[in-house]
C-alpha cells in the first residue's frame, strides 16, 4: 500500500515570543489562522524556524500540548522531535505523537557532525519507535551530515518514513532522488541560493517545506503546488520570478533572523529573537519593508508597513 502524500506548502513556523521572553501562546494561535486562512497544507512547528535549539525540553513539551488544541483539521500539525541524541529524539516524537501531533520532523542532532551511516541508522530507529509519520529533513548547511540519494532512497522504504526535505547543495541530488522513485513526500527548503525548488518542482516534486511562507503564504502555496498540467508551471513560474526579492531577503541573514524581524515589523505577532540572535539591523529591515512595499503585501495581508524613520528607532 502507498503512503499518504503531503502535498504543497509547509510552512516552518516561527515561535512567537512575549517581550520578556516567554513564548507567546495567543500569538502562536494567530499565527495558525493564518497560514490556514491563506492556503497552507500543512506547518511545522519547533522546526530551525521556530528556533528549537533555543527552546528549553519544558518549553518544548508546553508548545506541543498548547498548539495541539489549536488544531481545526483543515491544516496538519507537525513537529520538530530532534533531540541531542536517539533517545531524547524518540521521547520527543512520542510525547508528540500521544498530544495528537499529524507527524514529526526529524535531522541529524547538531553538532555532532556524525557520518552518514550513523545518521542513516538514527533516522530508521527513529521511524521503528514512533507512532506517527516521520519526515527526514537533510539540513547540512545546520547539521554538516549530508545524506547522499542512495541514503534517501533507502530510507524511504521505511513504511513510517513519509517526507523527505532537502537542503543540501548539490542540486543534482534532486534528479537523482526523483529518479529512484521513492514511496515518500519529497520537497525542499526555498532557499533561492540552494536552487532547489525549479528542479524539484519541473521533476514531479510534491511541494516546498518553507520559511517564506511566513510572510508569503499564498504565494508560497502557488510555489508548492505540484505540477499536474502547464496552467501549474506557468503559474509557479510566474509566483517564483515575482517573489525572487522576498525570498532572497528571508535568507539573508541565519534562520529565523531576518524572517522573524520584518515579521514583528510588519505587525505579526513575532516578538524577539532568543539570546545570542539579534534582530536585523534598520538597514537590513528596511530591505524588506522596501520588498514587502512593492510586493504590494500591504493591501494583500494588511501588513503595516513604518517609514524608514520609524524602522530605524
Amino acid at each position: 500500500m502507498a503512503k499518504r502524500r503531503i502535498e504543497g506548502s509547509f510552512v516552518a513556523l516561527i515561535t512567537p515570543m512575549n517581550a520578556d521572553g516567554t513564548i507567546d501562546f495567543g500569538g502562536f494561535r494567530t499565527l495558525l489562522d493564518f497560514q490556514e486562512r491563506h492556503g497552507s497544507a500543512a506547518v511545522l512547528i519547533m522546526g530551525s524556524t521556530g528556533e528549537v535549539s533555543m527552546l528549553m525540553p519544558e518549553e518544548r513539551r508546553a508548545v506541543i500540548d498548547r498548539t495541539i488544541g489549536m488544531k481545526s483539521g483543515r491544516m496538519e500539525f507537525w513537529y520538530g522531535c530532534t533531540g541531542p541524541s536517539t533517545d531524547q529524539t524518540i521521547d520527543y516524537v512520542r510525547y508528540a505523537a500521544a498530544a495528537g501531533a499529524d507527524g514529526a520532523i526529524i535531522a541529524a542532532p547538531p553538532y555532532i557532525c556524525a557520518p552518514e551511516d550513523d545518521i542513516t541508522a538514527f533516522f530508521l530507529e527513529v521511524a521503528d519507535a514512533s507512532p506517527i509519520p516521520i519526515g527526514i529533513y537533510n539540513n547540512p548547511p545546520r547539521v554538516k551530515t549530508d545524506l547522499t540519494h542512495t541514503a534517501i532512497l533507502r530510507l524511504a522504504e521505511h513504511p513510517n518514513i513519509v517526507v523527505n526535505k532537502e537542503s543540501t547543495a548539490r542540486v543534482g541530488q534532486i534528479a537523482q532522488t526523483v529518479a529512484g522513485n521513492p514511496d515518500m513526500s519529497l520537497m525542499c527548503c526555498d532557499s533561492p541560493t540552494l536552487g532547489l525548488v525549479v528542479p524539484l518542482m519541473s521533476l514531479g516534486g510534491h511541494g516546498t517545506a518553507n520559511m517564506s511562507g511566513n510572510l508569503i503564504p499564498e504565494e508560497m502555496a502557488v510555489i508548492s503546488t505540484p505540477w499536474k498540467g502547464w496552467q501549474d508551471a506557468s503559474a509557479f513560474r510566474d509566483a517564483w520570478i515575482t517573489n525572487l526579492p522576498m525570498l532572497h531577503f528571508t535568507y539573508s541573514a541565519i534562520n529565523p533572523v531576518a524572517v522573524k524581524s520584518l515579521m514583528a515589523a510588519v505587525g505579526l505577532p513575532a516578538g524577539p529573537l532568543r539570546k545570542p540572535l539579534r534582530p536585523l539591523k534598520p538597514e537590513h529591515l528596511q530591505q524588506g519593508l522596501e520588498i514587502c512595499r512593492a510586493l504590494g503585501l500591504d493591501r494583500k495581508y494588511g501588513y503595516k508597513l513604518p517609514t524608514a524613520s520609524a524602522a530605524a528607532e
